[in-house]
């Protein structure tokens, strides 16, 4: 059987929207007759990004469960009844021979609608610790993809592949130069440059300390690329947006400049962003997200520790650490060097290209 026409659904942050983009990118690359139909949720940045990337999507009524709010999720029985029957929709227009699911709201939805149907469904498991809904579509799925080994814990070991993470492909193989990338965002040369991102959403915990501490990082000599998430610009005022230190955006679009400009990256700890981060050969400073599922970044963050590339700073004690961190690192030209080199040996190349064969590879057996 030939892989003709796949859907990709998931999506909610960046962590799983460039993935999912990756992937699909590699497929068209080696088969260009490929027919590509994203599914995400409606009003989730996938809406936006997907189309920029050259894609259709198509969007569901659905969301996840508040695991702070919990009186907020009366109604999400109702939005899940109702994503069924537009999946049910989609299905009938696109008629995919296989769906991949990358995380975030729409993944439960799609995959379990095809995997009742009898359709291929793959599974891409970017964490150390796998989500709820993941272990559930694992059951019924053909293949599931995993970024590190040791997930049968997990999955049934028979289904498991270990692919790593795959990320944009302008950070993989960047090929501008340092001098270049710094002059992009009107940095300095031989000043410590340290990049601040929060993720595309932004981090309130990172946002807050970096803000706080703005005026004794740049008086320590520290230059800053800041990426702040969308809706958070003014967390800084725009006297001090307009200081020669420092580079401050809700979202950068030339991510690849930015790894290559920063000595030291200031990060949560999502699956990509790490991905990310080994992939640059980057020291950092993980400031894991409290309240992600299963506490899967802690867990994703100390991989990282226990390899000797990085330092973990605690979300609640990030107001009063985080700033002397960065102050402590950024001048530590040795320890820098050392966590780089830490970092890139983790890093797993080509999965964009692994996953995408085993996909077409899987199909071509049935």
């Amino acid at each position: 059987m030939k892989l003709n026409r796949i859907i990709i659904a998931g999506g909610g942050t960046g962590g799983h929207i460039f993935p999912a983009i990756a992937v699909a990118n590699a497929l068209r690359r080696m088969d260009p007759s490929i027919s590509i139909l994203f599914v995400g949720a409606k009003g989730k940045m996938e809406m936006e990004k997907v189309p920029l990337a050259g894609y259709e999507i198509k969007g569901l009524d659905i969301a996840g469960f508040n695991r702070a709010k919990l009186l907020k999720n009366w109604s999400l029985p109702f939005k899940l009844v109702k994503s069924f029957f537009q999946v049910k929709k989609i299905f009938a227009e696109f008629n995919p021979d296989a769906v991949f699911g990358v995380g975030g709201y729409s993944t439960f939805p799609v995959l379990k609608f095809a995997q009742g149907k009898g359709i291929t469904t793959f599974i891409h498991e970017a964490n150390s610790f796998a989500g709820k809904s993941n272990m559930m579509l694992g059951k019924n799925a053909d293949l599931i993809m995993v970024a590190t080994p040791g997930m049968e814990k997990f999955f049934p070991a028979e289904k498991i592949v270990v692919t790593g993470n795959p990320i944009r492909q302008e950070i993989a193989s960047a090929v501008v130069m340092h001098e270049e990338a710094r002059e992009f965002f009107g940095m300095r040369e031989g000043k410590p440059t340290v990049l601040v991102i929060g993720g595309s959403l932004g981090a309130r915990s990172i946002n807050n300390a970096i803000a706080t501490g703005i005026n004794k990082i740049i008086q320590s000599g520290i230059q800053l690329i800041w990426q702040t998430g969308k809706g958070n610009l003014e967390i800084v005022s725009e006297d001090v947006r307009k200081r020669k230190e420092l580079c401050v955006s809700e979202f950068i679009t030339k991510m690849h400049y930015a790894y290559k400009a920063a000595d030291l990256v200031v990060s949560r700890a999502g699956a990509i962003a790490i991905a990310e981060i080994c992939a640059t050969g980057k020291a950092s400073i993980l400031v894991p997200y409290p309240h992600a599922a299963e506490n899967h970044q802690t867990v994703n963050a100390s991989v990282l520790v226990k390899n000797g590339a990085a330092v973990m700073v605690a979300d609640k004690e990030a107001d009063e650490k985080l700033v002397d961190q960065i102050l402590l690192l950024a001048g530590d030209k040795e320890k820098i060097n050392a966590f780089g080199k830490a970092a890139h040996q983790l890093y797993v190349q080509d999965a964009d290209k692994v996953i995408a064969n085993k996909m077409i590879e899987t199909l071509a057996k049935k």
